[in-house]
This record gives structure tokens, sequence and C-alpha cells, in this order.
């Protein structure tokens, strides 16, 4: 299998300590967090602290809301009431081992259903690189909300 590559036009530097009950920090120091392993998952579960998941979660809603965005305006659409909401989960995988799946909701009240569908499928399949990165690795879902 060929890799692919890219040009970069950004690179984003984070450096993590401790791991899951650590501290993770950007580069440049926008992101500041404290993680600690959730109660759920035998570990401390300390206030104010985030974990991985969070992080990846937080990410991924924001790339796809860009990659709609993007499609939206490349057909002369508006979508500025588009929410992203995107739920990562984490456990124990067959074969061992972890895993991650996604639950993408999307929803653009003021577009029709089968618009908010059509928008949805393109950002996914050609757009958003979070679902290049993820696609054949981890179930992604999605339920799509229109009027």
């Amino acid at each position: 299998m060929a890799a692919h590559t890219i040009e970069p036009l950004v690179t984003a530097v984070a450096k993590s300590t401790g791991g899951r009950n650590g501290h993770s920090e950007t580069s440049d120091k926008s992101v500041s967090v404290d993680l600690s392993v959730r109660k759920e998952m035998g570990g401390p579960g300390l206030p104010n602290t985030t974990t991985p998941e969070h992080l990846f979660a937080a990410g991924y809603a924001a790339c796809f809301g860009g990659a709609v965005d993007f499609v939206a305006s490349q057909q002369n659409k508006k979508v500025p009431d588009a929410v992203v909401k995107c739920e990562t989960s984490v456990g124990p995988r067959e074969g061992g081992g972890f895993g991650i799946a996604v639950k993408m909701h999307v929803k653009i009240p003021s577009m029709k259903q089968a618009e908010v569908e059509a928008l949805v499928n393109e950002a996914h399949e050609k757009i958003c690189p979070y679902s290049h990165a993820t696609r054949g690795n981890i179930d992604v879902d999605f339920v799509v909300e229109g009027s």
C-alpha cells in the first residue's frame, strides 16, 4: 500500500507527559490540559481533567463542521446554523487492546433533510481530514437532521 503524502499548510505540535494521568499541551500553549483516566475505566476520574477521547471528539467535531461549511460554500450555500456533535467512545476490541468508535450528529435546521445528508456525505467522503484518517480504522456512524 502506497503512503499518501501531503504538502503541509500547517503543523500542530503537542507534547504529553504522564500518559492518561498526565498533562498535554501544544507548543504554542493554545491547548494545555490535565488528564486523568475516568472512574469507569478504573482511574481516579479527577475533577477539572479531560481525556484523549474528549480531545478527539472536540477536534473531529470542529474539523467536520469546517468540512460541511466548505462543501456548502462550494455549492453557494450558507450553513450558519449547522451544529456538529461528536460522541467518541472507547472500549475493548476483539483481538485485544482498546479501540474507539464515533457517532457524529449533524443538524442544519435551515436545510431539507436530503440536502443535509448530501453535504454530510461529501464532507465525510471527500473533505474532512479526520474522516480520511479514520476511514476503515474505526466505526463512524452519522445521525443527520435537517428540516
